[in-house]
Parts: C-alpha cells; structure tokens; sequence
C-alpha cells in the first residue's frame, strides 16, 4: 500500500503545481497584468484549471483512493497520510461532480468578469458589470444543483469554502449575533464620540508603506519568502509554503486603509507560509477552511494591531513618520480614534462593532440571489435598502455600495459569512492565547511577537487543511464556533473606549 500511497501523493504533487500555476495567472490578473489582456488572460486560465481538474478527477485517482481506504482506517486518524487521503477523497468526490466544461466556463467568466468590474467600479455603472454578474449566478446556480438533494441550495456554495457547514448553521449563528452587536452599537451611539480627524490628513504614501512593512516584519513575516504590491482590493496569494505575496491599497488622505488592510493580509500570509513543510505540494499544505483564515487575518488586525499594548510599542516611531499629522495627538486619542465605531458604506473599511453587519446584509442577498428571489438587475436598489435597514446609510451610488468587492466578480458565491465566523474564532482563539501566555499583553508592548506567533503555528499553522474548522476550532478552545467570546471581547474594549 505504501507504494499505491507515493503514487498518489506523486499524482497530487502535479495537481499542487497546476494549482499554483492559476494562482499565479490570477494574482498577475489583479496586479501587473494590462487591462487589455483580459481575453487571452481567460484562455490561459481556463487551460490550466481544466488540466487541472482533469488531472484531480482522472480514473487512477479514483482507484487509489479506493484501494487506499481500508489501509487509512488503521492509521492514526490525526496522521499525515490519513488526513491526506481523506481530504482528497473530498474534494475528488466533489470535483468529479463538476464536468470539465464548467471548469473552463468559470476560468474564462471570472478573468473577464474581474476586469469589467474595474472598470465598472472605476466608472460606478452596475449595468457594465451586470450582465456578467447574471452568468455568475447562473453558473453558481447549476453548480449547486450538480449536489442535489440538499437542506438549502446555497449549502453547496458555502461548503466549497467551509466544508462541513450548512447554511442554517450560520443563519443560527448570526440572528444570535445580530441583536447584541445591534444593541451594543447603539449603546455605543448614546455617548459622545471619539475623535478621529488626524486620521483624514496627507499621509505620503511611501511612509505608509514603509512604516506597514517595519511592523509586519515585527509581526514575522518572511520577505525571503513573502512581498508585498498594489492591488484595486487587498488580497493574498500563495503558491506555495515558500512563495506568499499580499497586496494593498493606499489613500493620500487617510491613514488606517493600508495600514490596517497590511496588518490583516499579512495574518493570511503568516498562516500560509507556517504550514508543516512535510505537508508541501500535496491538498492539505494550505490553510484550512476560510474561516479559519479569516481568523488569523483578523486576529493581527484587530486583537493585536487595534490594541492599546501595540500602540503603546509602536506610536511612538509612527509619530516619527508622521509628525505634522501626528505630533500633537497623544497614544490614548490615537488608539481611540482608530477604534471608532460608526456606520460605514466600505466593509474592509468597518470598524470591529458593526463590521458583521456588512457580512450579514451579503449573505442574505447571495441567498436570494442563488434562491432566484432577487434578480441580478435589482440588486443595487436591493444593496441600498439593506444597506439603510443594517446600517441606517444608503450609498450615493454603485462604487459606494454594490460594487465596492471583488468576491462576485471572481465567482466566489458562498465566501462572504466566513468573514464574521472569522472574527468569532479569532476572539476564541485570543482567550485560548491569554490563558497560555500570561504576560501577552506586556509581550506587545515590547514589540516581542514570537511568543504568540510561535503558538499560532503549534496550534494552527502547522496543520494546514489537516482539520476543518469546527474541529480544528474544538480541539484548539474546547468548544467549536461560539458567539460569547466575541461578544466579550467587544464589550470590554468598547465599553472602555466609549464609557458604557
């Protein structure tokens, strides 16, 4: 059997490079790549993803996963080989579902569908970018149904991105979260609020960069092994556990977008390059589910970056970079003008309290969407009204509200709720960490980060996508997906911050 099992990884090992290639193809489409290319860009991708899936999907994988089976179950569950075999089966099971031409069908949209919506958003004119959204949804549509019977027809959309996952699952989830965090913005919104007009100055854009790239290397982020470029929306992409590139975007006049868009790709960049390199070119050397991700992301962001203990460290040497913005404004105005809670169009612009708000108000529109309720050609007046009952805003219009994100355009229908599931696991996992490490906070202070790194990639890291996010979540906290430490956390540091 372990001649069938080298066969297999050898089989995967291509697979993992094919990938990678694509990976590759999309972070040239959304960074270097000239707008003109989109076309020929289309065919690329869709040539690689279909050799790809042709080669996942073959007959040999089929039979080694077979064969291979009885001799997994007498291996230790948590074991490298164990986990592999099982993970692939999953997504094999799933990929052969999918017929070879909606592959390609997906690759070309997506290339194409990306840059229209650049420039539609550039130009914010929804209708430039509709026509393309409406063969998305449909696409997603007769994805679904190649997994019929199921609970919900969004349930297939949301497992491709959190295996495991039901939609009633985290529509519970979240009209538990909503009322507290609704009840808590209002309370937030009955006392005085917070000053942060130093934040909308002339900031040079090359002391923004350089003052990001000093802390995330505090953080250990590896520039061997890592950099970093501009990009319409912060992403990261990896092609590898050595090769982790994270983008972002600047504005003059407004400093925490790219300093806070930095902090947060580089929790993703950090997850990915400290995966157990034994598990390297093969499914599992990557992060687990996009929860899971979206927690690390957030937890460097929020938990350590929006911190009292991390400004106290690092404001000084902004101060330095910024003196004419900063130099009379002291740490504690400082670290509560970043933290203000105030509605806003923008997600990746919302402050910690009403940021799930954002992820709710998608999730629903993606189910009606995927539901057939809500055609593609209402969704801006659809945007809009959800935008003003969630939020109390409605956008001056469509680059404001229902073009500001990627996601659709990239076909990923399903992704949006593991952005708000992230930030409950991360406020677990922070309880988890302070109960390990007493002295963190002073750790922060000091700008020492190794200590809560190093831990981040004994519990998390290493793994890769050996475990799911409940479990994973289990084994780590002692309890899977829970609401209470989140809500803990945000009444602790806004009841401080705000007096409540």
């Amino acid at each position: 059997m372990e001649d069938k099992y080298q066969r297999l990884v050898s089989i995967l090992n291509e697979v993992m490079d094919l990938e990678h290639v694509a990976d590759l193809l999309e972070w040239d489409s959304e960074t270097y790549m000239p707008p003109g290319s989109a076309d020929e860009r289309s065919h690329h991708r869709a040539t690689v993803e279909a050799r790809l899936h042709r080669e996942y999907t073959s007959p040999e994988v089929g039979r080694l996963l077979e064969e291979l089976k009885p001799w997994a179950e007498q291996l230790n569950p948590d074991s490298d080989e164990a986990r592999l075999i099982k993970v692939t089966e999953r997504e094999y099971l799933r990929k052969t579902k999918v017929p070879e031409a909606m592959v390609t069908e997906m690759a070309e949209l997506r290339t194409i569908a990306t840059q229209v919506w650049q420039q539609a958003r550039a130009e914010s004119d929804f209708s430039r970018f509709q026509p393309y959204l409406e063969r998305i949804v449909d696409w997603r549509r007769r994805y679904a149904e190649l997994f019929a019977p199921y609970e919900h027809i969004y349930d297939p959309l949301l497992q491709e991105f959190e295996p495991g996952m039901k939609t009633a699952e985290v529509q519970a989830i979240f009209d538990a979260l909503r009322p507290q965090q609704v009840e808590l913005i209002r309370a937030i919104s009955e006392r005085p609020q917070v000053q942060d007009d130093f934040l909308y100055r002339p900031y040079d854009e090359q002391k923004q960069r350089e003052f990001g790239e000093y802390v995330i290397t505090c953080f250990g982020f590896d520039w061997k092994r890592g950099r970093q470029d501009r990009s319409a929306h912060p992403f990261t992409s990896h092609f590898g556990i050595d090769d982790v590139r994270i983008t972002t975007r600047f504005m003059p006049d407004y400093f925490s977008s790219a300093f806070f868009s930095t902090t947060h790709e580089c929790g993703h960049a950090l997850y990915e390059m400290g995966i157990d390199k034994a598990l390297s070119r093969t499914p599992l050397a990557r992060g687990t589910t996009l929860a899971v991700h979206e927690s690390q992301s957030r937890l460097w962001e929020n938990l350590v970056a929006r911190s009292k203990p991390f400004w106290e460290c690092f404001y000084p040497r902004l101060q330095e970079y910024f003196p004419a913005q900063l130099g009379n404004v002291d740490v504690e105005t400082f670290y509560k003008g970043i933290n203000k809670v105030e509605p806003s169009l923008i997600r990746v612009e919302a402050d910690e309290a009403t940021y799930n708000l954002h992820i709710m108000l998608r999730l629903e529109l993606e189910i009606a969407l995927v539901e057939g309720s809500l055609q593609v050609k209402d969704l801006p007046q659809a945007w809009n009204a959800h935008m003003q009952d969630y939020l109390g805003l409605t956008p001056p219009n469509d680059a404001l509200g229902v073009l500001q994100d990627i996601h659709w355009a990239a076909g990923h229908m399903g992704y949006f709720s593991t952005y708000a599931l992230g930030n409950l696991i991360a406020a677990q996992l922070w309880e988890a960490i302070q109960g390990d490490i007493h002295d963190l906070n002073d750790q922060i202070r000091r700008g020492d980060f190794a200590p809560l790194l190093g831990w981040l990639r004994e519990k998390i890291h290493r793994h890769g996508r050996k475990f799911d996010a409940q479990e994973l979540v289990l084994r780590v906290t002692g309890s899977q997906i829970d609401a209470a430490p989140y809500l803990r956390y945000l009444r602790a540091k806004y009841g401080e911050i705000y007096g409540i």
